[in-house]
C-alpha cells in the first residue's frame, strides 16, 4: 500500500477549505448552495494521491512559481531534485540529490554492463514513450506464445510477473488492509478467506483500531467531497476576477479590494501549492472512497480472481505475464524515477543510464499479501535484478517470517533491497513498516537502504512532514517531494511520497553498478550511505504530527540526503 502524503495531510488540516467555504457562502447568484462547514477530522495513512498532470512535459528550465505577489505560496522547481543545491552555494542551501552533477562527471563514459532494477510495485506502464526503451527483457522467453520457454515457472514473463493476476486475464485492482482481514478473522468475515481467528486478547486490540482508522477514512472521504462541492465555486470568482483561467501565476498576481476574491484567491493557492486541482480533487476523492468500500469492507475478498491459496506460502505458480495491471499509476512514476529514458528528449530523465527495469506486480490498492511480496522478490532474484525497489508498506505482516526468508535469499544472493521508509510522520523505533530488514529469529538482512524523504522549501524542513523517521531504522534520506515522474499513457505529474524517495536511491545504485562494474551490492550501499550530503547538525521541524525541532541526525543513521554526484567521486577514487 502507498502511504498518506502531502495532499492527504492538507485534507486532513484542510486550512484553505474554510476559507472556501467563506468564499461559497457569500457566492454570487448562480453558483450553487455553499455545504456545510466540516468537522477538524484526523485521517488515516492511505494511497499517496496522484497529482494533476500537465498537457506535456516541460523543458529543463521550467519552473512554477507563484511567490509573485505577497503571501502566494511558492512552488517547487521541477526538477529540483535533480541539482547538487536549490541555492548557488552557502551553509542555508537545500540539498537535491546531485544527479546532474553526476552525469557531468560521467560525460564521455558509457556504462560497462546493463543493471537489472526490479521494481516491485502496482505494475508499470510498459508503453510508456520515456519507458519502453529501457525495460529488462528476458531473452529465452517467446513473447506470446504460452510456453514457459526459459523453463522459470513462469509462462511468458517477457518484462517481468504479476502474482495479482490469472492466466486468464483477469487481475486484482482493490483489495482489503491487512487491520481489515485481520479485523474480518476476529468477526467471521469474508476477507478473512481462511485466516486463523488472531483469538481473544488480539482481537480486542484489533477491534477498536479497525473502527478508529474506518470513522478516520469515512471523514476523510467527507472532508474531500466537501472541498469537490466548493471547488467550482472558488473557480468561477477567479475566472470572473482575472478574465481568463485561473493559474497558479495569473491568482497570485490577482489583487482585489473584494473580500470574497481574496480569500478565493488565498484558498486557490493554498490548494495549488499542495500540487491540488479539479483532476487532482476527483482522483483523491476516488481513491479515499475505494478505501472505504473496498479497503475497510470485511466482507470484500477478491483473491479468487487469482485463484490460488493466498496463505500457501510455498506455493509460488500462480500469476499472470500482465505486468501492467488495471491501474499502473503508482509504478509508472517509480519506474521512471530509476530509469526513464535520458537520451530521448522527451519527458523526464531518470537517474540511471544503463538500468533495465524489471517489472514484479504484486501491490494492489489496499495492502499487498505476504505471499504476493515473498514471491515477488524470489522472482526478482532468481530472475537476475541486481536491485530490488519497494515503494510500500504496512503496519502488520501476518506472513513476515515467509517474507523474512525472501529477503534472506535476496541478501544471500548479492541483491541490493531499497525500501520506502513511509508516510506516516512516525518514529519507526515505535511501530513497523513492513517489510523490514530485521529477520524475525533476530539478525538482519546487511544489503537493505531504507529511505525517508527529503522536501525542497527550506533546509530547516528539509525532513518531508509526511516522511517516517528513525536514528536506526531509517538509513538515509532522499528527495521525496514534489517529484515530476512519468503518469501512463504518455504523461508527467508531480508526486509526494517516500515512495518517489527510495527510487531515487536505487537510480544512484543502478548508475554506480553500471559504470563502476567492479562494485559489489555491499560496496554501493557503503558508497551510498557514506556520501551523503551530511546535514547531522541542522536543526529541522520533526515530521509528522509532534512537531517540534530535532537535530537532522537524530532522523536517520546517516543525517544525510543522498548525493549522487558525491557517490561518483567516491567510485572513480
Amino acid at each position: 500500500m502507498n502511504h498518506i502524503s502531502t495532499a492527504v495531510r492538507f485534507f486532513r488540516a484542510a486550512p484553505a477549505l474554510l476559507l472556501a467555504y467563506a468564499c461559497a457562502s457569500s457566492a454570487p447568484a448562480g453558483a450553487g448552495p455553499a455545504p456545510p462547514p466540516p468537522a477538524p477530522t484526523t485521517a488515516p495513512a492511505g494511497p499517496a494521491p496522484p497529482a494533476p498532470r500537465p498537457d506535456s512535459a516541460p523543458s529543463e528550465a521550467d519552473t512554477v512559481a507563484a511567490d509573485a505577489a505577497p503571501g502566494a505560496p511558492r512552488m517547487a522547481p521541477l526538477r529540483w531534485w535533480h541539482f547538487t543545491t536549490l541555492a548557488e552555494s552557502g551553509p542555508t542551501a537545500v540539498p537535491g540529490a546531485g544527479i546532474d552533477e553526476a552525469h557531468e562527471l560521467l560525460a564521455g563514459r558509457t556504462p560497462a554492463r546493463a543493471v537489472v532494477v526490479a521494481v516491485i510495485d502496482g505494475g508499470v506502464d510498459i508503453q510508456h514513450e520515456d519507458l519502453d526503451g529501457v525495460l529488462w527483457v528476458n531473452d529465452d522467453e517467446v513473447p506470446g506464445n504460452g510456453v514457459d520457454d526459459d523453463g522459470n515457472g513462469y509462462v511468458d514473463d517477457v518484462h517481468g510477473w504479476s502474482f495479482l493476476g490469472s492466466p486468464g486475464g483477469e487481475s486484482v485492482n482493490h483489495d482489503t488492509f491487512e487491520l481489515t482481514r485481520l479485523y474480518a478473522a476476529c468477526t467471521g468475515g469474508a476477507a478473512a478467506a481462511g485466516l486463523d481467528d488472531p483469538g481473544p486478547e488480539r482481537c480486542a486490540e484489533i477491534e477498536p483500531e479497525y473502527a478508529e482508522k474506518r470513522a478516520e477514512t469515512e471523514a476523510l472521504a467527507a472532508q474531500i467531497t466537501q472541498i469537490e462541492q466548493v471547488y467550482p465555486v472558488i473557480l468561477q470568482i477567479l475566472r470572473q476576477a482575472v478574465g481568463a483561467e485561473p493559474t497558479p501565476e495569473n491568482v497570485a498576481a490577482l489583487s482585489s479590494a473584494n473580500p470574497q476574491v481574496m480569500q478565493a484567491r488565498l484558498a486557490f493557492l493554498q490548494l495549488s501549492a499542495a500540487g491540488i486541482d479539479q483532476e487532482a480533487l476527483a482522483e483523491q476523492g476516488e481513491s479515499i472512497r475505494g478505501q472505504v468500500e473496498f479497503g475497510l469492507d470485511p466482507d470484500f475478498n477478491p483473491r479468487p480472481l487469482v485463484g490460488d491459496d493466498w496463505l500457501d506460502y510455498d506455493d509460488g505458480s500462480y500469476g499472470t505475464p500482465d505486468v501492467e495491471g488495471p491501474d499502473p499509476s503508482h509504478g509508472t512514476a517509480v519506474a521512471s524515477i530509476i530509469a526513464a529514458e535520458r537520451d530521448n528528449d522527451i519527458g523526464i530523465e531518470g537517474v540511471a543510464a544503463g538500468a533495465r527495469l524489471m517489472v514484479v506486480r504484486a501491490v494492489p490498492n489496499g495492502d499487498e499479501r505476504d505471499k504476493d511480496v515473498a514471491n515477488a522478490i524470489r522472482y526478482a532474484v532468481d530472475n537476475g535484478a541486481d536491485i530490488i525497489n519497494m515503494s510500500f508498506g504496512k503496519g502488520f505482516s501476518p506472513g513476515r517470517e515467509a517474507v523474512a526468508e525472501a529477503i534472506r535469499h535476496a541478501d544471500e544472493r548479492g541483491v541490493l533491497m531499497v525500501h520506502a521508509a513511509g508516510n506516516d510522520g512516525e518514529d519507526l523505533a515505535e511501530g513497523w513498516n513492513f517489510p523490514t530488514r530485521a529477520y524475525p529469529d533476530g539478525g538482519e538482512a546487511s544489503l537493505w537502504i531504507e529511505v525517508g524523504a527529503s522536501a525542497w522549501t527550506t533546509v530547516d524542513s528539509i525532513a518531508a512532514v509526511f516522511s517516517n523517521y528513525g536514528a536506526r531504522e531509517v538509513d538515509v534520506f532522499a528527495p521525496g517531494q514534489a517529484i515530476y515522474a512519468a503518469a501512463p499513457d504518455d504523461d508527467y505529474a508531480p508526486n509526494d511520497g517516500t515512495s518517489l524517495a527510495a527510487p531515487v536511491v536505487s537510480g544512484i545504485a543502478a548508475l554506480l553498478m553500471a559504470y563502476f562494474p567492479d562494485l559489489g551490492a555491499a560496496d554501493v550501499r557503503t558508497i551510498v550511505l557514506e556520501t551523503a550530503t551530511d546535514l547531522r547538525l541542522q536543526t529541522v521541524v520533526r515530521p509528522g504530527d509532534l512537531g517540534g525541532l530535532v537535530p537532522f541526525g537524530e532522523l536517520s543513521v546517516t543525517g544525510g540526503i543522498v548525493n549522487a554526484a558525491e557517490a561518483v567521486r567516491r567510485a572513480m577514487r
